[in-house]
C-alpha cells in the first residue's frame, strides 16, 4: 500500500512555523507576566502567566510533535511517530490541572489573608498579555484547514487565555477604581476554571486514543448494516476493530461474502465504502466465504438494552 504524504509534508511545515512564532510570542509573554505578578503582587496575573505557561508547553509539545510526525514508519514503529503527539496532548492535560490545584489553593490563602495589590502595573501588563494572545490566536488559525489535534489544542489554550487575561484586566480596574483587592483572587480562580476546561477535553480526547478507542463520532453497529444494505454479496461483518493512531483511523474487519467471481473487485468496493463512507483509509479486511462459528463471533454486536444510537 503506497500512502503518499506529500501533501501534509507542506501543511506540516507550514503548522511548525505558525507553532514556532506562537511559541516566541507566548514564551516571552509568559516571563512578563511572573515578572509583572511578582512585582504588582497580583494572583490574577501569577494565574495567567500559569495559563499561558501551558499555552508554550502545548505550543512546544505541539511542534516536537510535528517533527516527529514527519520521521518516516519504520521497522519497528510501523505508524511512524504519530501517538507521540497524544502523548503530548495527555501530559500537557495533566500539567494544567496541577496548575489549576496551585493557583486555587493559593486563591484561598489570599481571602484569609489579602495582600496589597499594585492596580496599574498590573493593568498594563494585563493588557499587554491580551494583545500578545490575540497576536498568537491569529498566528494559529491562519489558514489552518487542516485540524490537527495539537495546533487546534494550542489554538485552545490560546483562546482561554485571552478569557484570562480579560479576567486580569478586570481585575486591574476594580482594584484601580474602589481598592477591593479580594477581586484579585477571586477572577484568578475563575481563570483556573477556564484552564480546568481545556484540560478535560484534552485529557478525553488524548485518553480515548491511548486507549485505542474508536473515534467518538463512529457507530459501528450501523456502519455493519450499512455495509450489509450497500454491498449485497456482504452476508455478515465481525470482528471489528477500529482505533485512531495521531487522529487517522485505522481499521481491521472480517467480512462474511456470497464466493465472489472477482475477489479482488469486492475488496475494493468495501475499501470505497469505507474510506467514501467513513473517512478510513487505512484498512485491513478478511474474506469469509463460511459463516462465522467462532465464540467470538458477537464481537461488538449490540446489545438490545444499551446500545449507543447516533444519528447524524
Amino acid at each position: 500500500m503506497a500512502h503518499t504524504h506529500s501533501h501534509s509534508q507542506a501543511s506540516g511545515d507550514e503548522n511548525a512555523k505558525r507553532l514556532m512564532l506562537a511559541f516566541g510570542v507566548t514564551a516571552t509573554f509568559m516571563v512578563i507576566e511572573v515578572i509583572g505578578g511578582l512585582v504588582s503582587g497580583s494572583l490574577a496575573l501569577l494565574a495567567d502567566a500559569g495559563h499561558m505557561l501551558t499555552d508554550a508547553a502545548a505550543l512546544l509539545f505541539a511542534l516536537i510533535a510535528v517533527q516527529f510526525s514527519r520521521r518516516p514508519p519504520n521497522a519497528r514503529h510501523t505508524f511512524g511517530w504519530l501517538r507521540l503527539t497524544t502523548l503530548a496532548a495527555f501530559v500537557n492535560a495533566i500539567a494544567l490541572v496541577v496548575i489549576t490545584i496551585l493557583i486555587v489553593w493559593e486563591a484561598i490563602q489570599r481571602f484569609r489573608d489579602p495582600q496589597p495589590v499594585a492596580g496599574m502595573t498590573m493593568m498594563v501588563i494585563a493588557v499587554a498579555g491580551l494583545l500578545a494572545n490575540v497576536l498568537a490566536f491569529w498566528i494559529l488559525h491562519r489558514g489552518s484547514s487542516e485540524k490537527n489535534l495539537n495546533v487546534r489544542a494550542a489554538a485552545l489554550h490560546v483562546l482561554g487565555d485571552l478569557l484570562g487575561s480579560v479576567g486580569a484586566i478586570v481585575a486591574a480596574l476594580v482594584i484601580i477604581s474602589t481598592g477591593w483587592t479580594p477581586i484579585d483572587p477571586i477572577l484568578s480562580v475563575l481563570v483556573s476554571c477556564l484552564v480546568l476546561r481545556s484540560a478535560w477535553g484534552l485529557l478525553r480526547e488524548s485518553v480515548n486514543e491511548l486507549l485505542e478507542g474508536a473515534p467518538v463520532s463512529l457507530d459501528i453497529p450501523a456502519l455493519k448494516r450499512k455495509m450489509c444494505r450497500d454491498i449485497p454479496e456482504v452476508r455478515d461483518v465481525h470482528h471489528v476493530h477500529v482505533w485512531l493512531v495521531g487522529e487517522k483511523p485505522v481499521m481491521t474487519l472480517h467480512v462474511q461474502v456470497v464466493p465472489p467471481h472477482d475477489h479482488d473487485a469486492l475488496l475494493g468496493r468495501i475499501q470505497h465504502f469505507l474510506e467514501h463512507q467513513y473517512e478510513i483509509s487505512h484498512v485491513t479486511i478478511q474474506m469469509e466465504y463460511q459463516a462465522c462459528s467462532g465464540p467470538d463471533c458477537h464481537l461488538n454486536e449490540t446489545q438490545p438494552d444499551h446500545s449507543h444510537h447516533h444519528h447524524h
